[in-house]
């Protein structure tokens, strides 16, 4: 393989700020700051605003509209006479 070509794949800690929740996985994302993570070694650590535990999706927390129910209550009121 050629040198100096390959990204810098190592363990990085990814802390989602809106839950305040951490994982560790491994990733080749650019990082300035480092955290203690609970096995006692020092890693970089990526701050994110979304996570899969955090998004509405993922946890169960998704709003879905009844569109066919309004569109029934609309006819209703201003449908045809």
């Amino acid at each position: 393989m050629k040198k100096d070509i390959h990204p810098n794949y190592r363990p990085v800690v990814f802390w989602d700020l809106s839950s305040d929740y951490k994982f560790l996985t491994r990733s080749c994302v650019n990082t300035k700051e480092n955290i203690v993570w609970e096995d006692g070694n020092e890693y970089p650590v990526y701050k994110v605003e979304v996570s899969s535990n955090s998004h509405p999706f993922y946890t169960g927390k998704n709003v879905l509209l009844d569109t066919a129910g309004r569109v029934d209550k609309f006819n209703k009121r201003y449908g045809k006479k």
